[in-house]
């Protein structure tokens, strides 16, 4: 079968808290910035899953995969052997986005779908573990979210700047330091 002529992406988006009532906004949101990035990458014949979750379930499941006892904003949980067509899975919480996006001052439909592209990333094999792979990743997110009209999310935002607000930005620790 010819590249053209394999099937796009089929992504299932679960809702699994309250929270996320009413989100067939918010699940059209995922799906188009995980579509832009399979077409950005040329990711067709898979399929995926999106868990819309909260802040306790994302919990438990960062303390039993990861080790890591606290909520987080978005978990990626790659198939081993994609040869099925199945990517794997992506967790995103509702309440650490939100309060990202009112700490960073940035609309929650746009952290979403940039948390949507990075766990889609990490499900076609990115990482951050090097300073190399983080900048790799950034980049590759940079240009999706440009496709979809969504502002740089590691660049700084001004306002924030100006109140002394920090950006909650875990990658930035792993960039190379600028030397003096």
């Amino acid at each position: 079968m010819t590249p053209a002529a394999r099937p796009a992406l089929a992504i299932d988006v679960i809702v699994g808290s309250e929270l996320w009532k009413d989100s067939g906004q918010l699940q059209a949101t995922v799906r188009r910035a995980v579509t832009r990035a399979a077409a950005m990458l040329s990711t067709r014949g898979a399929e995926l899953a999106i868990v819309l979750t909260d802040d306790s379930t994302i919990r438990a499941l960062n303390r039993d995969w990861r080790g890591v006892d606290k909520a987080t904003n978005v978990l990626a949980f790659p198939t081993k052997n994609a040869a099925g067509g199945h990517l794997g899975d992506i967790v995103l919480a509702f309440e650490t986005i939100a309060r990202e996006a009112h700490s960073e001052r940035k609309p929650f439909a746009h952290h979403l779908a940039h948390l949507a592209v990075h766990g889609f990333l990490h499900l076609v094999g990115y990482d951050h573990e090097l300073p190399k792979d983080a900048l790799e990743m950034e980049r590759t997110e940079r240009k999706i979210l440009r496709q979809l009209a969504i502002p740089d999310p590691y660049r700084p935002v001004r306002a924030a700047r100006r109140v002394g607000v920090k950006r909650a930005d875990k990658h930035a620790a792993k960039r190379p330091q600028k030397s003096a």
